[in-house]
């Protein structure tokens, strides 16, 4: 059997390195190549700019998130059956897990003439410090059981500063004379809270639980749940949740914000797909350049098929060639991307509403994943782009080209 000549590498070399110089008589081909050129650079490192700041503004959503939200939340479904003895089976159970059981109520606050509905919540400072670094930054050094670390938004609003008291409104009522009124106490302003995020900031207090045990008469080790810090929550989530008893249940604080990443992420997918149209308008300057060439270069492809130049070496050229304008684009991009990606992470070129974005500053973070999507989308692109060009240049029928000439 027969077999064929393998493509002789230096001669598709120097025809391709001849085809990518500047020609004189059809400059029109080289400006469409440096089109394409120019467009899939340009889409590259569109691409990386727009996914980093994508994936930037979901992780610092999540890191707000995940502070005031907790990576695990242990609730109960019946009284008592969040207490002390589940805490210890838990602790013995998983050692590496912390810890930090909370009452909670909705009050309202009242300062200055000042009123603001507000979510308070009972914990043991040092337990709650362990695991939540703001209320460990803004917890001050108060010995009274009577004190609320507040959120600067709160704070601004209700014109209360550290040392200044404010009067909280409970739900429940107390006796007065011969009739009702709502249960109030006057709290002193032992810190203030920055989460980042200005709903949590507003609506968010923390108080101590001996003043939930006495105001409001919680049973103490009986609490209404629980926050659980852990380092990898999905991955520890499971084995907490069969270590549990009846009538508790477990939350992730994923599972909490579920439809929100949800839309983030599907608007990152609309966002990359919309982008990828920037590189496949680019690939089309790559067909048409090409095309260009083989329709001006017929008689160099007939010469070059009467001195012995098989289909296969034509079509290798033309395709090669293509993936040479497509690939020099994606090094461009990937550079000039990377330098933006830089430069906006270096300096502070943009600013952002702080109280919206939980950041002044716009964040930028590319990963790796990203980054592998944008090179093998735009490499498939490119591919299929320098295919039908290619095959239309094998094509060229040597004898009629010479006949016409």
């Amino acid at each position: 059997m027969k077999t064929l000549p393998s493509p002789n590498k230096k001669f598709i070399r120097h025809i391709i390195k001849h085809y990518l110089k500047y020609d004189k008589e059809n400059p029109f081909i080289f400006i469409s190549a440096m089109l394409a050129f120019l467009g899939i650079a340009a889409g590259v490192m569109v691409l990386m700019i727009a996914m980093g700041i994508m994936n930037g503004t979901q992780k610092e959503f999540s890191k707000k998130l995940f502070v005031m939200n907790y990576p695990l939340t242990i609730l109960p479904l019946a009284e008592d059956t969040v207490n002390d003895k589940l805490i210890e089976k838990l602790s013995r159970q998983f050692p590496s897990l912390k810890f930090s059981p909370y009452y909670t109520t909705q009050v309202i606050t009242k300062n200055d003439g000042a009123v603001q509905g507000s979510l308070l919540y009972g914990v043991d400072a040092q337990k709650e410090a362990e695991i939540n670094h703001i209320f460990k930054e803004a917890k001050g050094t108060s010995k009274s059981k009577f004190k609320v670390v507040v959120g600067e938004g709160l704070s601004y609003e209700m014109n209360a500063h550290v040392g200044d008291k404010v009067t909280l409104y409970f739900s429940e009522q107390q006796a007065i004379g011969f009739g009702t009124m709502p249960l109030q106490k006057r709290f002193v302003v032992d810190g203030v809270f920055k989460s980042g995020l200005k709903a949590y900031d507003k609506a968010i207090m923390y108080t101590t639980l001996e003043a939930f045990e006495k105001l409001l008469k919680r049973t103490p080790g009986s609490y209404d749940g629980l926050h659980v810090y852990t380092k990898d929550p999905i991955d520890k989530i499971d084995a907490i949740k069969a270590a549990l008893p009846e009538m508790v249940v477990i939350e992730g604080w994923w599972q909490q914000n579920g439809n929100f990443f949800a839309a983030m992420e599907m608007e990152k997918k609309a966002l990359f797909l919309v982008l990828l149209l920037i590189i496949l308008v680019a690939s089309l300057n790559i067909i048409s350049s090409l095309l260009m060439t083989v329709m001006s270069r017929r008689r160099e492809i007939a010469l070059m098929r009467t001195l012995g130049a098989t289909k296969a070496e034509i079509k290798v050229i033309f395709f090669r060639l293509g993936l040479v304008i497509g690939s020099a684009g994606i090094v461009a991009g990937t550079m000039l991307g990377g330098f933006g990606i830089w430069i906006l992470t270096t300096f502070d070129l943009i600013s952002i509403p702080e109280d919206v974005y939980g950041t002044s500053k716009l964040p930028v973070d590319l990963t790796m994943g990203d980054f592998s999507f944008i090179i093998i989308g735009t490499s498939i692109i490119i591919l299929l782009s320098s295919l039908y060009p290619a095959k239309k240049a094998s094509q060229t029928d040597p004898l009629v080209v010479l006949r016409n000439e």
